[in-house]
């Protein structure tokens, strides 16, 4: 087990606050209906040409990844692991929707930009290689199907993904602690992609904004996982969580996304900054 980590907490934009965190290292991945980074790893598609089905990088991002790099290996293996899931968790919801540009990328990057960080990691959890199954994933979705075969290709990885959640938790002494640590940093990727998503009053970039969504249902999902040992712990601060995350939810009213935000990047902000400093008397 490691040793209590101090945590910087950001409280809006420019503010901050440490606090004492003693939980065993990680972050947990599970949960979520469909649905994880390291540095610099993970670039993001462009937004407009990605939903017509263009899958195009820009240069100067990279960011889902590279805000995790100084976090311990369990932790950042977790997160990365819930930002997978998050990309399928609304790459699963636009399909349903038979958006189907719109959902391409989000099959897609995890294959192409996360896959590569936690492979050599997934036998330490006692997790088969799946990028095979990723593949097999993402040409379904490119072939517009949808059917019995997505199905089966898209429970194959969950498989997977079950077999790395627990692995970690068997290596956990705290792992509702470790859990709700895991959904906190998934929160701050999804503040970040919010961000990314827009210029001045409008949402440019639908796929950054989908990406969000996604990590924020995941991380949603990953606590309730854990919600009796959390509660019992603190039911103040698991309450004022809960509250923090519906408040959150308000700005993603759908997975395709509206044209003007319903809150401004800093609202976002705000709103993981102040359920990531309940969550503090959690872990």
């Amino acid at each position: 087990m490691r040793a209590p980590t101090r945590r910087k907490i950001w409280l809006g934009v420019g503010a901050c606050v440490i606090v004492g965190s003693g939980t065993a290292g990680g972050a947990v991945i599970r949960g979520g209906a469909a649905g994880d980074s390291n540095h610099g790893g993970h670039r993001r598609a462009a937004g407009a040409l990605a939903q017509q089905g263009e899958h195009e990088h820009e240069p100067d991002e990279g960011g889902e990844t590279k805000q995790l790099a100084a976090l311990p290996p369990a932790l950042a293996f977790a997160t990365r692991i819930a930002l997978l899931r998050g990309h399928l968790l609304v790459g699963n919801e636009l399909v349903n929707q038979q958006q189907w540009n719109a959902a391409l990328p989000h099959f897609l990057h995890p294959g192409e930009e996360i896959y590569g960080d936690i492979k050599d990691q997934l036998s330490t959890y006692g997790a088969p290689q799946f990028e095979p199954d990723l593949k097999a994933l993402a040409d379904e979705v490119k072939a517009r199907k949808g059917g019995k075969d997505y199905a089966k290709a898209l429970q194959r990885v969950k498989d997977a993904l079950a077999r790395a959640d627990a692995g970690l938790k068997a290596k956990q002494d705290n792992w509702a602690g470790f859990v709700i640590e895991a959904a906190v940093e998934t929160l701050k990727v999804a503040a970040d992609e919010y961000q990314k998503a827009i210029h001045g009053d409008r949402i440019v970039k639908p796929v950054e904004y989908q990406d969000a969504r996604g990590f924020v249902w995941q991380a949603d999902a990953m606590i309730e996982s854990v919600r009796s040992g959390l509660a019992s712990k603190d039911a103040a601060s698991f309450a004022a969580v809960r509250a923090g995350l519906a408040e959150l939810k308000k700005a993603f009213p759908s997975a395709m996304p509206p044209k003007a935000p319903v809150k401004d990047a800093a609202a976002v902000l705000g709103d993981v900054s102040r359920i990531e400093l309940a969550a503090g008397k959690l872990m």
